[in-house]
């Protein structure tokens, strides 16, 4: 009894030191923030910016001119930063807009029975074996042995790999399916020739989705699910996507679409009619009659980036892995198959290619990383009473539209003029830019306000600022 008395004095000391500590130091957060506070300070921020051609060239280690839009700029505001060929550093901004996207995905996906799982990067060359895969992919796996000598590819996509994780599960019922297992993880492909920034790499992120269902009528019920909700995701970021007839190629199955954004640097290229709804990649079509196959009318081609893939597999992989379930008489039956891929990173490359112009980058408004972006006047300008103003705005805005906290970023780099700093707020793509110039020392003040994604330049008061950035959707 005395020994558990003591240790209760011992545990009530350990937690007053802890409550003392708690209070005297400062925490984590408030240690890192600026002096100003919580606020979001751009001169704080891991952001390269302004690099010329000629070096974003030579950090490409290439000659030449960069011909893809996305990205040039992603190198010259410091997005991405190349580490190896194919492979690159994502630097804070693009990391944000990423994280954005992610949420989506899970929003879409789960809003449709989705399940999130995480399988390893590292896979068994025996599973590749058992599909054929591993001879059939050729150069384009990633391959290593371990220091047993057992070989393993880095993944580019997990058709055998969740197969087998199914499989070993003996007592699935009928009652449990469909199962949607997804992820959204690092894949890996040997790429001959990576270019295009993100839109071709070695190292990419991907969204992969496998479906396990009863019959195959189930089955196509899914593949028209899941279709539908990447239409939802694309429409929910603003993305001008066809979706198109594709060849199943090396995934496999009996059936498979793209979704494809239509731009001229893309390397497919996609038949489409006018007159109808009928849209194909030209591959999966005879050239010698490029008619519409459902209305003879005329195709009209042009070229498109795919971000997305899905394949309806059948027993394709099923069969091999005797991944079974218990029907609806008690016997054993092989689960049919899908798969759903969505590039993750080459969606966010794709919608800068297909919404920036040559100068500047647009953001879907969902995925910018920072909605608002603050430009206090310059240090010793006629204007600079108006910094306080700025200030005070910024702490307002996160106050009165809480969706924006984490959202709203103030350029204190106060050294440079306006112009200069809303030239780069401009080429970054902020969707909403606000300006504390001569009209914010009147009274009442008014802000000069760049809506970036409708190019409209308003002056607003205090609450006009806070009224039309309450509109603001973020994720």
């Amino acid at each position: 009894m005395e020994g558990l008395v003591m240790r209760w004095r011992a545990l009530a000391t350990l937690a007053s030191c802890r409550l003392q500590l708690s209070r005297t130091v400062p925490s984590r957060l408030h240690h890192c923030a600026p002096a100003t506070g919580r606020r979001l300070l751009l001169s704080r921020m891991f952001q390269p910016q302004n690099l010329r051609e000629d070096q974003v060239l030579s950090l490409e280690g290439r000659t030449g001119e960069l011909t893809c839009k996305s990205q040039r700029l992603m190198l010259q505001v410091g997005l991405i930063h190349p580490a190896n060929p194919g492979c690159y550093h994502l630097l804070p901004y693009t990391v944000r807009a990423m994280e954005k996207l992610v949420r989506v995905i899970d929003e879409e996906m789960q809003a449709i029975g989705g399940q999130k799982v995480n399988m390893p990067s590292l896979s068994s060359a025996e599973l590749w074996r058992a599909t054929n895969r591993w001879d059939l992919m050729g150069k384009e796996l990633l391959r290593l042995r371990d220091r047993h000598g057992k070989e393993y590819c880095l993944g580019p996509t997990h058709e055998e790999a969740i197969t087998a994780l199914v499989a070993s599960q003996k007592t699935l019922s009928y009652k449990q399916l469909p199962f949607l297992l997804y992820q959204v993880t690092r894949k890996f492909r040997d790429e001959p020739r990576p270019r295009f920034g993100l839109l071709r790499g070695r190292e990419f992120y991907m969204k992969d989705m496998y479906t396990f269902d009863c019959s195959a009528e189930a089955a196509q019920q899914t593949y028209s699910l899941v279709c539908n909700a990447y239409c939802s995701l694309f429409n929910r970021l603003g993305l001008p996507f066809v979706k198109v007839q594709a060849d199943v190629g090396s995934i496999g199955g009996t059936m498979s679409h793209e979704f494809q954004l239509p731009v001229h640097v893309g390397e497919d290229r996609l038949a489409i009619c006018p007159s109808c709804s009928f849209s194909a990649n030209v591959e999966t079509l005879d050239l010698s009659q490029m008619n519409c196959p459902m209305c003879q009318g005329p195709l009209s081609e042009t070229k498109g980036i795919e971000v997305g893939h899905t394949f309806y597999l059948g027993t394709k992989y099923s069969s091999i892995f005797n991944a079974q379930f218990a029907n609806a008489h008690g016997k054993p039956s092989l689960a049919e198959m899908g798969c759903y891929g969505l590039g993750v990173t080459r969606i966010l490359a794709a919608a800068i290619e297909v919404l920036s112009t040559e100068d500047c980058i647009r953001w879907p408004g969902l995925l910018a990383p920072y909605q608002v972006c603050l430009i206090p006047p310059k240090q010793g300008s006629k204007e600079e009473g108006a910094a306080e103003l700025t200030e005070s705005l910024c702490d307002h805005i996160v106050k009165a539209v809480p969706q924006l906290q984490g959202e709203v970023l103030l350029d204190d780099r106060t050294h440079l003029t306006i112009g200069n700093r809303l030239k780069d707020a401009n080429t970054l793509g902020y969707p909403f830019v606000i300006i504390a110039g001569k009209r914010a020392l009147e009274d009442p003040s008014q802000f000069e306000v760049w809506c970036q994604n409708t190019n409209e330049v308003v002056f607003l008061t205090r609450e006009g600022v806070i009224e039309l950035l309450s509109s603001v959707q973020v994720v």
